[in-house]
Order: structure tokens, then sequence, then C-alpha cells
């Protein structure tokens, strides 16, 4: 294991053949076991600490950006031959922190195809998520933002959470008409999360273009036309994966206690 985040970003740019997001770095140095973390926010860290190095190493960072949130090794062949048009302030000097990944779309975070059936159902449940299978888990009930109900992968509903949180939104889907009708659901979230897996609101800084960009990135994210080959342009928001509630985990167990418990009194 590597002794810091740099360490780790550096090995998995010289192991790849190709330049990468920072997002994909982050799932690389954890699934390699490059770096440990208990935080919620891996790709945002990796970020943050590219963007660091960067802006204060200046000519010795080893980093440079060949794209909108992608990266390389300074002076790798990659770096050098890579099809990613690359700024020209980018091969001769720092850039700003805020040049690293300086997006105004309006959604931060997403979850796709969720399993209702991975959620303990009540009026303001909890719906955790993560940004990597060793991440620390974020609770999304108090989300708010766009949702969409499917019944598999079909769509029945495409609802909004404002006034109220997702969580209690959706807990309402289940007693409501459409309790029998849908399975399953994806959210595109308004709210930030913290390093420490909260959640927060954050200025809206929005022109019109990075508007109108979210918009078809959430009909391409929701829709998946088969032409269509990217999510759009300025859709920076960090998938999230469902993880299952503990609740649920504990209800296995004592349900599989029980039983071991029935068959040892049978076989007496």
């Amino acid at each position: 294991m590597e002794k810091s985040w740099k360490e780790a970003i550096k090995r998995v740019l010289k192991e790849s053949s190709i330049p990468l997001h920072y997002t994909e770095i982050s799932e690389q140095i954890l699934s390699q076991g490059y770096y440990g973390t208990e935080g919620a926010t891996p790709a945002a860290t990796v970020n943050a600490q590219i963007a660091s190095s960067i802006k204060h190493d200046g000519a010795k960072s080893p980093f440079i950006r060949v794209g909108k949130g992608i990266f390389a090794l300074k002076n790798s062949p990659i770096a050098e031959t890579s099809p990613v048009d690359i700024p020209k302030q980018a091969k001769s000097e720092a850039l700003n922190e805020s040049d690293i990944e300086s997006s105004e779309s309006i959604i931060h975070s997403f979850g796709m195809y969720w399993q209702r059936d991975l959620i303990v159902w009540r009026n303001g449940p909890k719906i955790y998520g993560k940004q990597q299978a060793t991440s620390k888990p974020v609770d999304f009930g108090k989300q708010k933002g766009i949702y969409i109900l499917y019944d598999h992968h079909t769509v029945v509903y495409v609802g909004r959470s404002i006034d109220r949180p997702l969580g209690k939104r959706l807990f309402e889907h289940t007693v409501d008409r459409l309790g029998s009708r849908w399975n399953r659901f994806s959210w595109f979230g308004l709210l930030d999360v913290t390093q420490e897996g909260n959640l927060q609101e954050i200025a809206l800084n929005t022109s019109l273009a990075a508007l109108v960009a979210t918009l078809e990135a959430l009909l391409i994210e929701s829709l998946e036309p088969p032409q269509n080959r990217k999510r759009g342009d300025d859709f920076s928001a960090i998938e999230y994966i469902q993880a299952v509630d503990p609740e649920l985990k504990e209800r296995e167990i004592q349900n599989m206690l029980r039983s071991i418990e029935q068959k040892m009194r049978g076989a007496s």
C-alpha cells in the first residue's frame, strides 16, 4: 500500500496505457488496494490532490491535465500522444485549482436502477449508496432533485423531490396508486456530498448553456438512447452504487439464527 494519495495516484497513472478521469483513478486505487480511506468521496479527494499538486507544485508537479477531469503523468508517452485535446496552458504552466474540474452542472450525484427491496421502507427511510465498493456509505434519504420509477427497466413515473426529500417521496410511492407498479428507481441529486458523508446545499451558479447540457445528460442517462455514446457535456456528477440497508442485513442474520434454533429443537 502506498504512503499517500499522491503516490497512489502516480502509481495508477503509471500503470495505465491511457489518460484517466479522476473517478477512474480513485476506483483503481481502492480496487487495487493502493491506498485506504474511510471517506465518503474518494473521487473528490483524488481530484483535489491533483489540483493541489498542479497549483502549488507548478512545474514540479508530476501531473498534467489532458481533458476535462482527465489526467496523465507529465512527460509520459500517453500525455504526448493522447487523442484528447490538450489545452495549451496545460503544457506550459500550472493550472488554477478551479480549472481542474469546474463544472456548472446543477446535478452533483446520482444513482441508476437502484432496487426497491434493498431499502427498509418507512416515513423518512435511509437510502444508502457508495461512491465505490469500499467507500463510506452515504444516506441519500434527504437528497433533493429528480427521480424515476421503473417496472424493471420500463419507466412508469418521473417525479421531483424538493419540498419533501427523496426518501419521503419514494416511501409515499410504496403506498399510493404506484405501490405495486415499480421495483427500481433512479435519482439525480442537487445536494453535494461532503467527505464525511453528509449532504449539503451549495450556491447555484449555472449558465443557460450548462443548464441545457445538464438536461441533455439527464435524458441520456435515464433513457439510454443507443445512438448516444456519451453522457453529455459538462455533466460531472458522481454516480453512486446502491448499498444494502444494515437493518436488512441484521434481519437476515436474526432470521437465520431463528431457523437454526428451530432445526435444533426439531432434532432434539
